[in-house]
């Protein structure tokens, strides 16, 4: 098994399409072939299923998955130690969070970051949480910047940034009303992301921990800022971050509402690869994270209410 042969292996394990495999690794579709063929052979056994829909991986690829992920991130350990160890390490490091993390809370560090290490060239994906945990885990970014969706994965180091309070909002010239209980918000209509990411599951987690059924999705949206555009312009309420509607709730669309009962609230995370040596750029990153993204708690954010 070569890492080139691995690359190609995860390709189709992510596309499940051949066609859209090879694209990926710039490969003919006939190489592409040859290359799973010749892995199966040396292994002795079938990686994928095939048919009219594409192809999935059988039980033995399934397995393979996690080792290929392993092995291809260690190999680029290795030749990041060499480079360093050489004098010609790149000084760049790529980091992936979500689009309002970054604006909202990452911006300032970074730019501070960057003066006290002018040497250092930061490169910045935005992404969805699962994208990003993806480009993580066969690393195409060093470090995530994410909400906490609660779940462990043994490759990663986590560190908690910040609590960050959820707020309920509507748009400024809506009728404001006032719920009384988590009951009566749960029959209100609602904007919110689709199934699968992490805003949806702050949304969905907030009415579960209370033992509430999750209010009606009217509309989906893909990002924080179209959802408070859409319940701005009356399409229905929010539960959005505090940080996606501004440091001092100064917004002219949309107002903030009282939360019946405990307000709901989401880790903000970064996370990273464990390593057996940490590249000298990424150690300078994480010490910087851990002395300027201090840890606040939801009582440090001054929420205006409406009402």
């Amino acid at each position: 098994m070569n890492p080139r042969q691995l690359k190609t292996f995860l390709a189709v394990i992510r596309h499940q399409n051949l066609t859209r495999a090879a694209a990926e690794v710039n490969l003919a579709q006939s190489s592409l072939s040859d290359q799973i063929q010749a892995l199966e052979e040396e292994l002795g056994v079938e990686l994928f299923l095939r048919s009219r829909q594409g192809v999935a991986p059988t039980p033995a690829g399934a397995a393979l998955k996690a080792y290929a992920e392993e092995i291809l991130a260690l190999n680029d350990e290795a030749k990041a130690a060499v480079y360093a160890a050489a004098g010609r390490s790149e000084q760049s490091i790529f980091l992936g969070t979500l689009e309002t993390i970054a604006a909202e809370r990452l911006a300032p560090w970074l730019s501070l970051f960057r003066r006290q290490n002018p040497g250092l060239v930061l490169k910045l994906k935005i992404g969805g949480s699962g994208e990003l945990l993806a480009q993580l885990r066969h690393g195409s970014i060093d470090v995530a910047f994410t909400f906490d969706r609660g779940e462990q994965d043994e490759r990663f180091a986590t560190r908690r940034i910040s609590i960050e309070p959820l707020v309920l909002i509507t748009g400024r010239d809506s009728q404001v009303p006032s719920f009384e209980s988590l009951a009566a918000l749960s029959m209100a209509p609602f904007v919110a992301t689709e199934t699968g990411c992490v805003y949806r599951h702050l949304f969905d987690t907030a009415f579960a921990e209370a033992g509430v059924t999750a209010p009606p999705i009217v509309t989906e949206a893909d990002s924080i800022a179209t959802i408070i555009r859409l319940v701005a312009s009356g399409a229905g309420y929010g539960l959005v971050p505090r940080i996606a509607v501004g440091p001092d709730a100064g917004r002219s669309d949309v107002v903030e509402l009282p939360w019946p009962g405990e307000p709901p609230t989401a880790s903000l995370v970064m996370m990273w690869r464990r390593r057996r040596v940490q590249p000298p750029t990424l150690a300078l990153l994480l010490q910087s994270a851990s002395e300027e993204l201090l840890p606040l708690r939801p009582a440090d954010a001054r929420l205006r209410h409406a009402g």
